[in-house]
């Protein structure tokens, strides 16, 4: 087939429109076009009242060899790639220890699905809920207050992307064409098929609450195994440098000399599980996991992350700004942005996590520290418009002298993660409560009374209050010079009556759990594989569940070329 890219028609264009364009593009009559595809279709809003849908298609034609020829210096007009995915191996009859994946997130999702696909049996280990139980855990910390904190936004069946906006697109490089695995999984588990071709897919939380079980039952169907409440306390090896010799591993230049062998684990029931192979898909609030790895030897980093506030607008702000009078347009749906913007100070400044039509929720999983994240159902029909607005922070920010010994110098991110929510908890008045202001106050440097006409979503509840108390000085700086920055981009943007609420810690792991760039292996540590957000590897649903199937991969050919060698 030929794959045609960057056709261009008007937003309300004709279907007949469609065919013609591809007729002209390729000089061809009717006759010789068998039949199109649609592969992906986005658009672009640089000129709102203007707007272009752009169309990837998919071709086939009674002469596509002599097409791609005379075409082949346009780089519009190639030959379709082959995207199916193709299993690298399949277990050995002779199986002896099961793998095991950590965490049930999208990346162990994915990790565990494959493997199973596989036939290697996985064991899937989640300190959670399952989803629905965990919906109800999670819904019932909004409403009253009563958090359980190893079921939560964090914690439970589908991870932190379950309570979120569903987004599944991603600037990862995917050279193997992983995300159409991960997408056309998701259409099996029921996802909407217009994920596989819209530009920017979402799906939205309770429709991923239905196909996060569809996937776990597959799991089952294959022959693997996932528990719930299963937390991993301890992770056991052994001392291979009188075994055999130790195994290089290299990632960015670093060499580490693997010199230990993962040899199974202990859960805090007790229970121990022997095994040679260990997915780590933690994700990016575990902290205690971290503490735990970081005891046992594994070798990690500090690494950057972002903290700041959810701002908030009326969606039909957005829509007018991005898309005047095409706003209310259903291909479009509603407007979302991204911004950035580079500070005097030389902090960077950008949007992230954007949900149109959505709302802010409460996302904490440790007792006495209020953090902030934002969902949107399917739908995108919520009043409000949010996403994070957050500010680059390095590890020479939070790495400070008072921190002497190498397991406070790594955790340090997570310690000055847990400062800022322990400060947003205490302003909002100790009761999950999230601090509040109004944009026009926050700018001005004075504390907000009530809210205007943007209507605070986030539950519990709010306290309006100053919010230069919850963020360090530079921070807040930033902030206030990148809100008018990005009102010259979106007109509204800085309005006065828009709101903002603190505090947003955990847009990526604080750490990185460092791994070989070729066997995927921990860079001290054989048989364990960081994996996903919290080993500092992905960043959304899409990224993750790439990584999960890398993993999956790398454990299978591990395995097999341990039996070959047998």
């Amino acid at each position: 087939m030929i794959r045609l890219t960057n056709i261009k028609l008007a937003l309300d264009h004709q279907e007949h429109e469609l065919k013609q364009a591809i007729l002209t593009k390729l000089a061809i009559d009717d006759a010789q076009l068998i039949n199109f595809t649609l592969f992906k279709r986005g658009y672009d809003a640089r000129k709102k009242n203007q707007i272009l849908l752009i169309y990837t298609l998919d071709i086939e034609t009674t002469i596509n060899e002599a097409l791609l020829e005379q075409f082949k210096d346009d780089n519009q007009v190639k030959a379709t790639p082959d995207m199916a995915y193709k299993f690298v191996s399949q277990a050995p009859k002779n199986l002896k220890n099961r793998p095991v994946v950590i965490g049930m997130g999208p990346c162990g999702l994915f990790t565990g699905l494959v493997l199973a696909q596989m036939g290697f049996n996985p064991i899937v280990l989640e300190r959670g809920q399952e989803v629905r139980q965990r919906t109800k855990d999670t819904f019932g910390f909004w409403r009253k207050k009563i958090l359980n904190t190893e079921s939560n936004v964090q914690f439970g069946e589908g991870g932190a992307g379950t309570f979120s906006d569903g987004k599944l697109y991603s600037q990862v490089k995917d050279r193997k064409h992983y995300s159409r695995k991960v997408l056309h999984e998701f259409v099996a588990a029921g996802a909407p098929e217009e994920i596989l071709y819209v530009s920017k897919p979402h799906i939205g939380t309770f429709k991923l609450v239905t196909m996060v079980e569809q996937m776990r039952a597959k799991i089952f169907e294959l022959g693997g195994e996932v528990r719930f409440n299963q937390r991993v306390d301890k992770i056991h090896f052994a001392d291979i440098n009188d075994q055999v010799e130790g195994k290089k591993a290299t990632i960015e230049g670093i060499e580490g000399y693997q010199n230990q062998q993962v040899t199974g684990l202990t859960l805090a029931t007790g229970e121990h599980i022997e095994t040679n192979h260990i997915a780590l898909a933690i994700g990016h609030s575990a902290r205690d996991t971290f503490s735990m790895l970081l005891d046992e030897g594994i070798y990690m980093q500090a690494k950057p992350f972002s903290v700041g506030f959810r701002i908030e607008h009326e969606q039909s702000v957005i829509d007018d700004a991005r898309f005047g009078e095409n706003a209310g347009n259903e291909i479009l749906g509603a407007a979302d942005y991204k911004l950035v913007h580079h500070c005097s100070n030389g902090r960077s400044v950008y949007s992230f996590c954007m949900c149109p039509g959505g709302t802010v929720v409460a996302a904490a999983s440790e007792e006495g520290r209020l953090v902030t994240n934002g969902m949107s159902q399917y739908s995108r029909h919520e009043r409000n418009a949010n996403s994070a607005i957050v500010v680059g922070i390095e590890p020479a920010d939070f790495v400070t002298s008072e921190f002497a010994s190498d397991k406070d110098y790594v955790l340090a991110g997570m310690e000055f993660q847990r400062k800022l929510e322990e400060k947003a908890f205490k302003v909002g008045g100790e009761n999950y409560d999230a601090p509040v202001q109004l944009v026009g106050d926050f700018l001005a440097g004075r504390k907000s009374g009530e809210h205007g006409s943007v209507i605070p979503s986030y539950k519990p509840g709010v306290t309006y209050c100053d919010l230069s108390e919850t963020l360090p000085d530079y921070a807040v700086a930033a902030i206030r010079e990148a809100l008018p920055a990005f009102d010259k981009k979106i007109k509204g943007f800085a309005m006065a009556q828009a709101t903002l609420t603190a505090v947003e810690t955990r847009t990526s792991s604080p750490i990185q759990i460092t791994r070989d760039k070729v066997t995927l292996q921990s860079l001290n540590t054989q048989g364990l594989y960081p994996a996903g957000e919290g080993a500092g590897y992905a960043g959304g649903i899409l990224s993750a569940g790439i990584d999960g199937i890398k993993v999956a991969e790398a454990i299978a050919l591990s395995i097999a070329a341990e039996h070959e060698a047998l």
